[in-house]
C-alpha cells in the first residue's frame, strides 16, 4: 500500500525544497526524486490522518456530477496559476472532503509519479470519471490547453448537476404521495375492512363478491406478507436489471417516447444534454463524428443514440447536421432550426450553447407542469382505490337492509 512521505531535497538550482510524495517504499521514493535530478536530504513518513481510505471498497460514497465539477474547478485553478500537476494533485488529495475522490486522487498521484499522463491515470478509474471528461482531458493534453478544458468541464458538470437536482426535486412529492396512498390502502384492507365486515359474517349474511375478494386479499396479506414483499423486490430488481441492458433500455426509452405528456419533458432533457455536450466537444477541437457519438451517449437515451448512429455515415458524405437531426424523433424543431442557423452563420458552437441554456430554462417550467399534472392524477387514483374499498364495506349493509325490508 502506498505511503505518504514528506521530503526535503536539493533541486537542480541548489535550493532546498520540501515536497510530499506517495510511494510504496523508500527505495521507490528515492528513485522518483533522483529521476528529477534532485538530491534527497531528509525523508519522513507522514502520520496517518483518520481512517485509512485505501481500505474502503464496498461502502465507498458515489461520485456525483457536483463532485466532478468541484474536482475540475479546483484542478483548473491550480494549473492556471502555474502550479505543477504533481503539486496540484497533492493539494487535492489533502483538501478533498469526498473520501472516494480523495482515494482516487491518491492513486492518480502514484500513477503520474510513475510517468503516466493525467488522462491515462484517470482511465484507471472509470467508475469515478465519466468517459466524456477523460476524452476532454486527453484532448486538452494534446492541444496544450488542459486548464481551459478543465474550466469548461467544470461548467458543464455544474449545469448537469443542476438538471439532475431539478428532476429529483420534482419527483419527491409524487413519490411521497404514492407511498402514502399505498400505505393507506393496505391499512384499510388489512385492519379497517375485516373489523367492519365481521359483524355481517357473524350474522350469516352472505357477502358480495367484491367484499369477499378484498377480505381474502386482506387475510392473504396478513398471513403471507413476506411473500408479497419478495415479489415486489424481485420485480423491482428484474426491471432494473432489464433496463440496464441495451435491449431493455431501448424498449423502455421507446415506450417513454410514446407517452404524450412525458415525451415532451424527456425530449427537453435529452436536447439540453446533447446540445451542451456537443458545443463543449466542438469548442475543444473534437472531430464532428466523435463529438456526435459522445454527445448522444451522454443523453443515455437509446432513441437519440440509435438516431445519431444512423446519420453519422451521411455526415461523412457532407450532409448538413440540421437536416440529419430532423430524422431523429426526439429533438424539437426549434433546436434543429438553431443548429441550421449556426451552420449557416459559422457559429454552431455558440448556437448549441444557447440552445442548451434555452432548454434548461424550458426544462424547469416543463418539470413544474409535469408535477402539476401528476398531483391531481395521483389524488384521483388514490380516491378511486379508497372509494372502491368503502363501497366494498357498504355493500353488505345495503344487502342486510334489503333483507330486513
Amino acid at each position: 500500500m502506498a505511503v505518504t512521505y514528506v521530503c526535503k531535497e536539493v533541486d537542480v538550482t541548489g535550493k532546498v525544497i520540501q515536497t510530499t510524495y506517495l510511494a510504496d517504499n523508500k527505495e521507490e521514493l528515492i528513485q522518483m526524486i533522483r529521476s528529477k535530478g534532485h538530491t534527497p536530504i531528509k525523508i519522513e513518513e507522514e502520520a496517518p490522518k483518520g481512517q485509512d481510505i485505501g481500505s474502503m471498497s464496498i461502502f465507498e460514497k458515489k461520485v456525483k456530477a457536483k463532485d466532478i465539477s468541484i474536482f475540475c474547478k479546483q484542478l483548473y485553478v491550480m494549473l492556471h496559476a502555474g502550479m505543477p500537476l504533481m503539486n496540484a494533485l497533492d493539494v487535492l488529495y489533502h483538501q478533498s472532503e469526498h473520501k472516494t475522490v480523495q482515494k482516487t486522487v491518491k492513486d492518480m498521484t502514484i500513477s503520474v509519479q510513475k510517468g503516466d499522463i493525467l488522462s491515462v491515470s484517470m482511465k484507471k478509474h472509470p467508475k469515478v470519471f465519466p468517459s466524456l471528461l477523460i476524452s476532454m482531458v486527453e484532448s486538452g493534453e494534446l492541444t496544450g490547453n488542459l486548464d481551459s478544458v478543465l474550466e469548461r468541464m467544470s461548467t458543464h458538470y455544474t449545469k448537469e448537476n443542476r438538471i439532475n437536482s431539478k428532476i429529483k426535486g420534482a419527483m419527491v412529492y409524487p413519490a411521497v404521495l404514492g407511498v402514502l396512498s399505498i400505505t393507506v390502502v393496505i391499512f384499510m384492507i388489512t385492519f379497517i375492512l375485516p373489523t367492519f365486515t365481521s359483524m355481517f359474517t357473524s350474522s350469516g349474511v352472505p357477502l358480495p363478491g367484491i367484499t369477499q375478494f378484498l377480505l381474502d386479499l386482506s387475510e392473504s396479506i396478513r398471513k403471507f406478507w413476506y411473500i408479497y414483499l419478495l415479489v415486489v423486490f424481485g420485480l423491482s430488481f428484474m426491471i432494473r436489471r432489464t433496463v440496464k441492458t441495451t435491449s431493455g433500455k431501448r424498449a423502455f426509452d421507446k415506450l417513454v417516447n410514446k407517452i404524450p405528456v412525458v415525451k415532451t419533458q424527456v425530449a427537453k432533457i435529452a436536447t439540453s444534454r446533447f446540445t451542451r455536450t456537443l458545443s463543449t466537444l466542438l469548442a475543444s477541437g473534437i472531430p464532428i463524428i466523435q463529438a456526435l457519438d459522445t454527445s448522444a451517449a451522454v443523453t443515455t437515451n437509446m432513441v437519440v443514440i440509435d438516431g445519431i448512429g444512423k446519420v453519422t455515415e451521411d455526415i461523412k458524405k457532407g450532409s448538413s447536421l440540421h437536416s440529419l437531426l430532423k430524422r431523429i424523433d426526439m429533438f424539437p424543431p426549434m433546436m434543429v432550426s438553431m443548429v441550421g442557423i449556426g451552420e449557416e452563420s459559422g457559429a454552431l458552437e455558440d448556437m448549441l450553447d444557447k440552445a442548451a441554456d434555452y432548454y434548461d430554462e424550458e426544462l424547469e417550467a416543463a418539470i413544474q407542469r409535469l408535477v402539476q399534472l401528476l398531483e391531481p392524477l395521483m389524488i384521483v387514483i388514490m380516491a378511486l382505490m379508497i372509494g372502491f374499498i368503502v363501497i366494498a364495506m357498504l355493500l353488505p349493509m345495503f344487502d342486510m337492509y334489503s333483507l330486513v325490508g
